[in-house]
């Protein structure tokens, strides 16, 4: 076994192309589904449309600090593969749907999928590469995930335009999760070793004993400031992502916009922010990981002011693009931020701590902006996820402190 990219690139390359069709289980619904809640299951209530990404966020929170804790002990590939029999039954709950609770039970199944699989392929891919390249290594991982989740997207939204809300546009759900069971499965291989190689040669400290899950939470939470300000931008990011999963949609049908150009406007932010994410990765190993989220951050907010304030297909389009810059800076930054601190023999629960935080912010994001939408409207809505997601931006600036040459010691 050998640490690094070079070393490791088929099976890493197999990594990024399984992420994609981890992506592509999201992307199914980012365009029909909150349409169909108003449309086919008459829904008038946002905070009700809505509930689908609180289930999703939730289940995905809590399953990924247990998954990521069990991964340290039994291994990655079984939480892999359990994360792709949790994706199977999906668009079968979502075709047959007689009820709302079904596709918000089906979303607690593609949140643990989500959980256990997207999880499984970041900890496999720094296992493999080792402690340099981790700002590439994670940037490719989510761009493979993220420009699937908007090429699904916009090809749901034009399924959707040229027959129905459901069930064609979820037929590509079935196919997608067999072939990710299959090569998960078949083709993948182990990697906790890796981490044991690397924790072999890391420098010595009282990190080496492996602490309790409880204590990691605080140090990963609040302990160490560097990591709250991580764990903190993580929860406002997707709590932005929550509020444009769920009420964009509606946002935009509400001044005459149709599906097919929903899935378009839907699609950009994605794919931008999955593309670029090839870039940003490796430009935090370089230039360091503060400056870029922060500015990441701000940039969102940006974004996200554009699309509420200038009511136009193009500036949505603009809009969409300025959030899917900013989350490409912010998005493997804040994980490759987590890494810096982290111990090997700790890496994967603390990984696990911030994708907790950060995917409650699912949960959060969609409850907020549902209540706010119903009591005040969607543009009040929108403005104050905007809020939020700068004052996000200002915290990193005020708290964030450059990584140090060794990870944090812990006590156990």
């Amino acid at each position: 076994m050998r640490l690094g990219l070079r070393e490791n690139l088929p099976q890493f390359g197999l990594l990024v192309v399984l992420n994609a069709f981890v992506g592509a289980m999201v992307g199914l619904e980012r365009t029909v589904l909150p349409l169909l809640g108003e449309q086919e299951f008459g829904l008038s209530s946002k905070t009700a449309i809505t509930s689908f990404i609180v289930s999703f966020g939730v289940t995905k929170a809590v399953i990924n600090l247990i998954a990521a804790r069990a991964s340290d002990r039994i291994g990655r590939k079984p939480i892999l593969v359990v994360g792709w029999l949790f994706a199977l039954p999906v668009p079968f709950l979502i075709i047959y749907a007689p009820a709302w609770w079904w596709i918000d039970l089906a979303n607690v199944l593609l949140g643990a999928n989500q959980a256990m699989a997207w999880s499984m392929t970041v900890i496999m891919k720094v296992d493999l590469v080792g402690p340099k390249r981790r700002g590439l290594a994670l940037g490719l991982n989510e761009f493979a995930g993220y420009f699937a989740v908007g090429v699904m997207s916009w090809v749901t939204g034009y399924i959707a335009a040229h027959s129905a809300l459901r069930p064609q546009p979820f037929y590509l759900g079935i196919v997608i999760a067999v072939i990710g069971l299959a090569v998960s499965i078949l083709f993948v291989r182990e990697t906790r070793l890796y981490a044991h190689l690397e924790a072999a040669t890391a420098p010595q400290t009282t990190s080496t004993v492996r602490p309790s899950l409880g204590h990691v939470f605080y140090v990963t939470t609040l302990g160490n400031v560097s990591l709250f300000a991580a764990c903190q931008a993580g929860l406002v990011n997707n709590l932005n992502d929550g509020m444009s999963w769920g009420l964009y949609p509606l946002f935009f049908a509400s001044y005459g916009l149709g599906v097919a150009s929903i899935g378009i406007v839907k699609a950009v932010y994605p794919m931008v922010w999955g593309v670029l994410q090839v870039a940003t990765g490796p430009l935090s190993d370089r230039f360091g990981r503060k400056e870029l989220i922060a500015g990441g951050m701000i940039v969102q907010a940006a974004g996200i002011w554009v699309t509420v304030l200038v009511p136009t297909f193009a500036a949505w389009v603009v809009g969409a693009a300025l959030q899917g810059l900013g989350t490409a800076m912010v998005y493997p930054t804040l994980l490759a931020a987590i890494t810096d601190y982290a111990h090997p023999t700790w890496r994967a629960t603390s990984l696990g701590v911030y994708r907790f935080w950060r995917d409650l912010g699912y949960a959060v994001g969609a409850l907020v902006s549902g209540a706010v939408a119903d009591f005040v409207g969607l543009a009040a809505a929108i403005h104050l996820v905007a809020a939020l997601t700068l004052m996000s931006g200002l915290v990193v600036v005020w708290t964030m402190r450059r990584p140090r040459p060794a990870p944090v010691a812990i006590r156990a």
